[in-house]
């Protein structure tokens, strides 16, 4: 049975996950830093470097290079191809923002808020090339959108406390409550989302991937939210600003961390399946078979 079981995917290495792990994080830390002010021009330098990075770690994957120019041909059936192009504008904006504000120019603001609806678009384009790779039961699940996109938004505001509190900066007073509300909201997308697989069905594999220390995640999680209402400045507690980038080092760690699972770990193809048994000579047929697969 175990050559018709399913088997883990080796077309997207660590190049790729190192895509969505700078990406999404590159563009929440850019949608993060703009709200706050922006909180640092260099900060925001630091997120679109990020997310070139990231694309650079798929560049670096193709055997010709040349060929990553395919990537624009199909915007009109390729999530690929979107995020590619939602990636141009972004940096347009992003970097003419950073320069004008290095420069201390006074539009600089207004290009930095007109590059975060590609921000937004590009993580959620992440979700959706995951959405779209049907051979993958971990990656086909609807509910793995929102999980992406909550993913890089908390990763982007935990970077932001991280960054903030290493340099001496003062925080806004409203990263610890938000930053608390996106880890509420990416341990729901991954509730939602872990249930919805589990219904559906998936390679055994794949759910001890995702499943290796659950209670831990849970735990973890606790810990990170109560860091962050430590931080909250109307406590007027000893180490705020300590808990709360803390607490962004803890959110940016375990997102990455899941992201590398998701992708290099879990990435279990659907295997083959007989839906029933043939019957041999009179009778009723029996129950099909599924090699390493689970159901609930």
């Amino acid at each position: 049975m175990a050559a018709v079981a399913p088997k883990l995917q080796q077309v997207w290495d660590w190049r790729a996950a190192m895509n969505f792990i700078l990406g999404g994080a590159g563009t929440g830390l850019f949608i993060a830093n703009m709200a706050a002010g922006p909180a640092s021009w260099w900060i925001a330098l630091l997120a679109l470097v990020m997310v070139g990075l990231g694309l650079a770690h798929v560049w670096a994957e193709i055997g010709r290079k040349w060929r990553f120019l395919n990537v624009f041909r199909n915007p009109a059936s390729s999530w690929m191809s979107r995020e590619a192009l939602i990636a141009l504008p972004f940096f347009a904006l992003g970097g003419l923002a950073w320069l004008m504000g290095v420069a201390e120019l006074g539009s600089a603001r207004a290009f930095g808020l007109a590059a975060l609806p590609f921000a937004l678009g590009f993580v959620h384009a992440q979700g959706r090339i995951l959405r779209a790779a049907k051979g993958i039961p971990a990656w086909r699940q609807p509910e793995v959108v929102a999980l992406i996109v909550a993913t890089g938004l908390t990763e982007g505001v935990g970077l932001l406390a991280l960054l903030l509190f290493a340099m001496g900066s003062a925080q806004p007073w409203w990263v610890p409550i938000i930053l608390a509300a996106l880890l509420a909201a990416r341990f729901v997308a991954w509730s939602r989302y872990r249930a919805a697989l589990a219904r559906a069905g998936a390679p055994t594999g794949a759910l001890s991937a995702l499943d290796a220390s659950p209670a831990l995640i849970a735990a973890l999680q606790f810990v990170l939210v109560l860091l962050t209402i430590w931080g909250l400045p109307a406590l007027g507690l000893p180490f705020g600003a300590a808990a709360t980038a803390l607490a962004g080092l803890g959110a940016v760690a375990t997102g990455w961390v899941f992201k590398f699972t998701l992708i290099t770990r879990a990435a279990f193809d659907q295997g083959y399946a007989i839906n029933r048994m043939p019957a041999r000579g009179a009778g009723p047929g029996r129950a099909g078979i599924q090699p390493g697969w689970t159901r609930a």
